[in-house]
């Protein structure tokens, strides 16, 4: 069954100041959009074409480009969609609070971590915070479309935050200035979100 464009669980508009309308409009249907169109074509008539976009990346061979590529850029972005919300913001509480403060020793310490993350990733790529079996975390970053779930990344566990850190993804309105666009996105996450994926994950 073909992959399909994720609806946004918000208005284009919704994010704003933090991500303008446009941008999001230009990401959701034309970067996105574009990545679920090739991998598509990718898998057709493979033994790929019926698997999860989970199960394809936890198996990838990681020469196949094309599936690394396209499969990593839908599913980074569907979750990105996910873990943001016009609501988001604050700190996280409970279980994931808890293990951020013993992998971090503080919420301030993991923004530190996180942002270091995404700001010294060379070219375009992702910051993760990623859960491993037990519940322990660990920030990292990836480069282009590579994930944690796939083989040999250096990052591992599953990732329940991922800040995108692609051009495409902030110049619009931040121009070369990721540090304030990795700043703002801290008054957009949805932690009940990430809390989810954590408790469902670890």
């Amino acid at each position: 069954m073909a992959f399909e464009l994720p609806k946004l669980p918000y208005a284009y508009d919704a994010l704003t100041p933090y991500i303008d309308a446009r941008t999001m409009e230009i990401h959701h249907t034309k970067h996105h959009n574009g990545y679920i169109t090739k991998l598509n074509a990718a898998i057709a008539n493979t033994d790929l074409e019926n698997k999860s976009i989970t199960e394809i990346l936890k198996n990838l061979d990681m020469s196949n480009m094309a599936v690394r590529n396209n499969g990593g850029g839908y599913y980074n972005h569907a979750l990105f969609w996910e873990i943001m919300s016009p609501d988001g913001g604050g700190e996280p509480t409970g279980d994931l609070a808890a293990a951020i403060n013993d992998a971090f020793d503080s919420f301030d310490a993991f923004k530190d971590v996180f942002s270091n993350a995404a700001a010294t990733r060379f070219g375009s790529g992702w910051a993760w915070l990623c859960v491993h079996k037990g519940g322990s975390l660990k920030v990292c970053s990836t480069p282009n479309q590579d994930n944690s779930l796939m083989p040999g990344t250096g990052c591992g566990g599953h990732p329940i935050l991922g800040l995108d850190v692609w051009e495409h993804a902030y110049y619009l309105n931040y121009q070369n200035r990721r540090p304030d666009y990795i700043n703002a996105f801290f008054n957009i996450i949805n932690w009940d979100k990430v809390a989810e994926l954590y408790s469902s994950n670890k």
